[in-house]
């Protein structure tokens, strides 16, 4: 689960972004003052903070200065109605990581959104072993037992997101998602299904009774912790 941090002072604008990015693998906190903002953030973490420039009690740029000052180096969104060009190099000079001007669409917000959610995964490095198998994702060697796996590109991502998860149910609306570019392309109904059936037969040691890439019905898929 993924959690953002909102702050912005237009209530109504806050509520319909809270509504578009709120899903089954994220949830947003939203306050709509420098004042609130700042009690919120001594006491919780977040993966993502959108910040309002221009508020009723200050500046949404004087909060990122502060976190980027105390070493937070969670990924910034800065929000603003000034679309000036030397306002958007402060914002980024300041730390930030995004910068959009309102009024902006909320499937733009969306897409910048999970491009930073992304880059703030932790990436699964070096050689991870997992039960038989040996992944190393930088040098693309796939093993199991030993002996080297075959990988496409599209299959080791969806492997990739599911060791990220494993031991948790991943939505397949979430898989297509990180697997296919943020729905960006268009990507056929069975893609996923197809990509699964793959994965197994290269994977498992029998692809009809799945030990790991197992199906959580009504959800999607997991990796499943052996004990």
């Amino acid at each position: 689960m993924k959690h953002i941090f909102l702050l912005e002072d237009d209530e109504t604008l806050g509520r319909g972004i809270s509504m578009a990015l709120t899903g089954p693998e994220t949830s947003v906190v939203c306050r709509t003052s420098l004042a609130k903002a700042r009690e919120t953030l001594s006491g919780d973490r977040f993966d993502l903070l959108i910040l309002d420039v221009n508020l009723p009690d200050g500046s949404g740029l004087d909060l990122l200065r502060q976190v980027r000052a105390e070493g937070d180096v969670t990924p910034v969104i800065l929000l603003t109605a000034n679309d000036l060009e030397l306002d958007e190099v402060t914002g980024l000079e300041a730390g930030a990581d995004d910068y959009i001007t309102k009024p902006f669409s909320l499937a733009v917000l969306r897409a910048r959104v999970n491009a930073q959610l992304r880059r703030s995964v932790p990436k699964v490095s070096q050689t991870l072993t997992v039960g038989p198998f040996a992944f190393n994702f930088e040098q693309m060697d796939f093993r199991r037992d030993g002996r080297g796996v075959e990988l496409s590109k599209t299959e080791q991502k969806l492997l990739r997101v599911l060791l990220e998860n494993r031991g948790h149910a991943v939505p397949r609306a979430t898989l297509v998602d990180r697997v296919w570019t943020d729905g960006a392309e268009f990507v056929e109904e069975n893609a996923l299904s197809v990509t699964v059936k793959r994965l197994r037969s290269k994977l498992e040691a029998d692809p009809s009774k799945p030990e790991y890439l197992k199906p959580v019905y009504g959800i999607g898929y997991t990796w499943a912790v052996k004990s």
